[in-house]
């Protein structure tokens, strides 16, 4: 092992190396912790009357209250499952979409318009013709997800799909490769950070609609509860309601970053650079 190894590992392993370890972990916490703290302390001095801006402590209580009668555990659910099955219909439909677009020239010819004019288009203002269409229960909470979701996926896909490196397909197809084979040994791996991507950024979007329609159609969930608070004029429970969906947004968030590091292990953005 060289000189300069041997002073790096030094430096990793003392109390240097300790400090930059704990600050790699605390440093993205300490901005929100400031704001935690500025905001019971902005509460707690009187400058802001309670009913405007409740104090954090009283936050919490109400969310430790609502955890333990188990409200808070069914809303979450009820969200969750809205969230994640339109999601999925999204990223099913999104990523087949995608692909045929890129990969064949008249389905690209029939869903360009469709698809330049549809993701700039703000798809929540559609809510009131689904719930026409398919009333006021989850259904069309969880189709209004998906529909609203599924043009970020179809556009990360079918760029990454289009970007795959021609001379790669040149050489698959040079060696026999179906075009079965050539999708799923070539062109899927080739794009899948790329389509990760996609769906990282989808699923806050699913997550937002599903809290709209929740405060407009009501039916549980934390929009619907949050909603009801302030109705009640219980401004504790619409920042619990914040908060909870917060850290709800959150979970999700790193969730969806585990998720794409464990199918990307495989992908040099997920390999560490060591050195002996």
């Amino acid at each position: 092992m060289s000189a300069s190894n041997t002073s790096a590992n030094a430096r990793t392993s003392g109390p240097a190396g300790w400090l930059a370890t704990a600050g790699r972990w605390i440093g993205p916490f300490a901005s929100i912790a400031a704001v935690l703290i500025a905001w019971e302390a902005i509460a707690q001095s009187g400058a802001v009357i309670k009913f405007l801006l409740p104090p954090l402590s009283e936050v919490i209580a109400r969310i430790w209250t609502d955890l333990l009668s188990g409200k808070l555990v069914v809303d979450i659910a009820v969200t969750l499952y809205r969230t994640l099955i339109g999601f999925g219909i999204a990223a099913l439909f999104g990523v087949m979409l995608g692909i045929l677009i890129a990969r064949t020239a008249s389905v690209r010819w029939f869903f360009d318009p469709i698809v330049s004019i549809g993701l700039p288009l703000p798809k929540i203002a559609l809510l009131p013709a689904f719930t026409i269409w398919f009333g006021f229960f989850d259904l069309s909470k969880i189709l209004m997800v998906a529909f609203s979701a599924s043009f970020q996926i179809i556009i990360a896909t079918w760029a990454a799909a289009r970007s795959v490196d021609k001379e790669m397909i040149w050489s698959a197809r040079s060696l026999g490769a179906s075009e079965n084979e050539m999708l799923r040994q070539v062109i899927l791996p080739a794009a899948a950070p790329q389509i990760l991507t996609g769906l990282q950024v989808a699923m806050p979007i699913c997550l937002i609609v599903v809290l709209i329609t929740e405060m407009t159609m009501g039916g549980q969930g934390l929009g619907d509860t949050m909603l009801k608070s302030a109705r009640y004029v219980d401004s504790v429970g619409v920042f619990a309601g914040i908060v909870e969906i917060g850290l709800l947004g959150f979970a999700i968030i790193k969730v969806m970053e585990r998720v794409r590091r464990w199918l990307l292990r495989w992908h040099p953005e997920t390999q560490r650079v060591t050195t002996v």
